[in-house]
């Protein structure tokens, strides 16, 4: 469901936030909390915690830091996808580094964003990937089209899509949701769904901004 839906059914988009330091914890909750239309149920100071209480609260969005005691962001989130799939996962870090984007979209992330991003970013990222896009910084977007490139030259992998599941990626590519992608295709959400699923499978991923980034990585 899109923002706008949300809104006009008179709910909020349900955020949970992961994050170990007590004070910037409490300065993004301030964040999410001020943004019209969201709000932050939970905030969890570690990917243990966050794997004990985020589930049964099934958020909207994630806001996952990739710096976390013990276990890593990249493996909660990881673990959190595999039993809430529909959860959109954003990663938060301070550190641009190429190998960390790649292994979070590996991962299952939905978008990457760097922690110096503004408040409106913010928001517009959290509208953006409730949408069915990938919101990435543009910095961050080069990174892991070099990412892709290395693997890709490193598998020597040709992937054969058909010419359906190609529009479908060149559409997921502009950021459209599965219920856009099917009325410009004149198909069903379901039959999207089942192109994705194929999609996924051929590249390897295990998420839309991946998926975005190979597409990307194939055409430059």
């Amino acid at each position: 469901m899109k923002i706008n839906s949300f809104t006009a059914a008179g709910l909020a988009v349900k955020v949970v936030l992961v994050e170990d330091k007590p004070v910037v914890r409490d300065s993004w909750l301030r964040l999410i909390k001020s943004l019209p239309g969201f709000t932050c149920v939970t905030a969890c100071s570690s990917g243990e915690e966050a794997l004990r209480v985020i589930p049964s609260i099934n958020p909207d969005i994630i806001l996952m830091d990739i710096f976390l005691p013990r276990m890593s962001g990249i493996e909660c989130t990881a673990r959190l996808k595999t039993s809430l799939p529909k959860t959109q996962i954003l990663i938060l870090t301070a550190v641009e580094d190429d190998e960390l984007v790649f292994m979070a979209l590996q991962a299952g992330a939905d978008g990457y964003l760097l922690k110096r991003t503004t408040p409106e970013d913010l928001r517009m990222a959290m509208v953006d990937v409730m949408g069915g896009g990938a919101p990435m910084t543009s910095e961050i977007a080069r990174r892991v089209v070099e990412s892709f490139r290395k693997t890709s030259r490193q598998l020597k992998q040709i992937v054969h899509l058909s010419t359906r599941e190609e529009e479908v990626l060149i559409l997921l590519s502009k950021g459209y949701s599965n219920k856009e992608i099917a009325d410009q295709l004149s198909i069903s959400a379901e039959t999207v769904g089942s192109h994705l699923k194929h999609i996924y499978e051929k590249l390897h991923v295990r998420s839309r901004a991946e998926a975005v980034a190979c597409y990307f990585t194939e055409r430059h």
